[in-house]
């Protein structure tokens, strides 16, 4: 029986482990708006080649994060290129750049990097659909901020947009991650705060303009503020995919949001490109 047992379980091992064959790209891409040189890793599906255009997933990182968070943090997301047929791309977002153009340090606009000079960069040097029906943004923490906040601003880039365990309304968190350094003391230049969060984005969206998957963690401190999104998308009658389960604000909630994530952009590209 012992023996038995062993086998199963080695067999079930065997079939379940998936050896990805993507390929990892790291690249140097240029910001014409911040006049430097950004780092980004493309992942490229075992099948890519000169003959067929991929669709893309932008994946943020969070804030302390770099370009190599996703691979090295979260191991199920370079299998995701293999298993769903895409091109992930993970651009570097800075340290806490919260992935908008700061209005008191022009010096960090990453709005237009992600949503403008990166997009055309990728287009240009992968064979990519190169269409917003070929692209979806999304990103944990204070890139899952990233994903709602360029996702609902630049509809004509992007067809899909996510967060995971995302900051969506930065409001209630005045001295944290750095964000004053981006908008100001918040008792002081309180109209950049209300510019720049998620929540004040949502007169941007109509029924079905852009898809949209929102996930969080019932432990995160983040929870509460996904809720009143969530909340607020159902007053407005805007289709959304939530998911809260047990969870905190960590990678082990991460590698598996990812999956799930994942699945619903592979969905919607193949809905869109038929």
């Amino acid at each position: 029986m012992k023996k038995i047992s062993f086998f199963l379980i080695f067999a079930f091992f065997s079939f379940s482990v998936k050896i990805s064959a993507a390929k990892v790209d790291t690249v140097k891409t240029y910001s014409p708006s911040m006049k430097k040189s950004i780092p980004a890793v493309v992942v490229t599906p075992d099948s890519y080649d000169n003959k067929k255009s991929f669709p893309v997933l932008y994946l943020l990182h969070g804030h302390g994060g770099s370009t190599k968070s996703w691979l090295q943090g979260m191991p199920s997301t370079q299998g995701l290129a293999d298993t769903y047929q895409f091109i992930i791309v993970c651009p570097d977002g800075a340290v806490s750049s919260w992935y908008f153009d700061s209005p008191v340090d022009s010096s960090m606009r990453y709005e237009t990097y992600i949503s403008k000079e990166l997009v055309e960069w990728v287009d240009k040097n992968y064979k990519t659909i190169a269409k917003r029906e070929g692209r979806a943004i999304t990103g944990l923490s204070m890139g899952g901020h990233g994903g709602l906040f360029l996702g609902f601003r630049h509809q004509d880039v992007y067809g899909a947009c996510g967060s995971m365990s995302g900051g969506v309304d930065i409001r209630p968190f005045p001295n944290n991650w750095n964000m004053s350094k981006r908008l100001g003391i918040q008792a002081q230049h309180p109209e950049n705060w209300e510019k720049h969060t998620v929540m004040n984005q949502l007169h941007l969206l109509t029924p079905s303009s852009i898809k949209i998957i929102i996930d969080c963690g019932t432990g995160d401190f983040f929870y509460n503020v996904n809720v009143r999104l969530h909340r607020e998308l159902e007053y407005r009658n805007i289709p959304h995919d939530f998911i809260s389960r047990p969870g905190k604000h960590n990678r082990v909630y991460w590698d598996n949001a990812v999956k799930y994530q994942a699945l619903f952009f592979a969905e919607y590209f193949a809905n869109s490109n038929k």
